[in-house]
């Protein structure tokens, strides 16, 4: 290995454990949140006001299901209408099902995505949200079969399809049945769109692996956020892989919408009124 790459391993290291010491800052409860991009510190009942996005700087914080639902949803209240399912340890990974508990009490739910009935913009839509927060938003069994439920579903009563992808890809402590899941979804997506349904995938940050190379890239519509990362493998493992320097931000929102890659990249507080309009426009009920 050459000396520039390994300082250059270590800087990023460096930077993990920075990034992981101001997310653990940002755990302490106090009124103060700690932006991992300017470093400002932004008050929780702001940072709420913003729906997570940092007023000095822009960066946006991830959003939970449950709160991208509710900034969605016409309703007051999000009742939750189908059943979660809960993973089990298909290939006896050691420490598997100690991840899976420790992360089902830090996010408060059952697997990395969450799936509802609401109405936007008076439109009713089935919506699956994945969270980043849940073994990084991977896709193991659990997701490929709420996904594929959730557009059965819509199929079966006719309602258009969005989901929000945050994921690192497939979930390696599944093995081969996580790899299995980007063909279902794929599947079952295609069947859903064949049939006449509309599908608006929507990217956020950051959304790679096996959920990019599968059901986020089938929309009908695909939108992102701001600066959102997109892509299969990493930059610097496609720079080692191939040997030349890619340009700067080109897994990025930006450069995939200049490139024809995305249909919008779509701001946070727009997000609604942007869908909204979407849906009616393809509202044939």
């Amino acid at each position: 290995m050459k000396i520039a790459q390994i300082f250059s391993r270590r800087k990023d290291d460096l930077n993990a454990l920075n990034r992981a010491r101001k997310e653990k800052s940002n755990d302490k409860t106090g009124e103060g949140i700690i932006c991992p991009s300017c470093e400002n510190e932004i008050t929780r009942e702001r940072l709420k006001t913003e729906l997570g996005v940092c007023p000095v700087c822009g960066h946006y914080f991830p959003l939970s299901p449950m709160q991208r639902m509710a900034v969605l949803s016409d309703e007051k209240q999000v009742k939750r209408r189908f059943q979660p399912l809960k993973s089990i340890n298909p290939i006896d990974f050691p420490d598997y099902e100690e991840k899976l508990k420790e992360n089902r009490e830090k996010t408060r739910q059952n697997d990395a995505i969450v799936t509802e009935i609401i109405k936007i913009g008076g439109v009713t839509t089935a919506v699956g949200v994945l969270d980043g927060r849940f073994l990084l938003g991977s896709m193991g069994t659990v997701v490929g079969e709420e996904v594929a439920r959730l557009a059965e579903y819509a199929e079966k009563k006719n309602l258009p399809l969005v989901i929000f992808s945050a994921s690192g890809g497939a979930r390696m402590q599944e093995g081969i049945f996580s790899l299995m899941q980007m063909a279902k979804t794929a599947a079952v997506i295609e069947k859903f769109k064949n049939n006449g349904g509309l599908f608006i995938s929507v990217l956020t940050n950051p959304t790679t692996g096996g959920v990019s190379a599968s059901f986020a890239s089938l929309g009908d519509i695909t939108i992102a956020e701001p600066k959102s990362l997109i892509c299969f493998a990493g930059p610097r493992v496609i720079e080692q892989t191939i040997g030349e320097k890619l340009p700067e931000g080109f897994q990025r929102a930006e450069f995939l919408l200049e490139h024809g890659r995305l249909d919008a990249v779509v701001e946070r507080k727009d997000m609604k009124d942007w869908l909204s309009k979407v849906l009616r426009l393809h509202n044939t009920k």
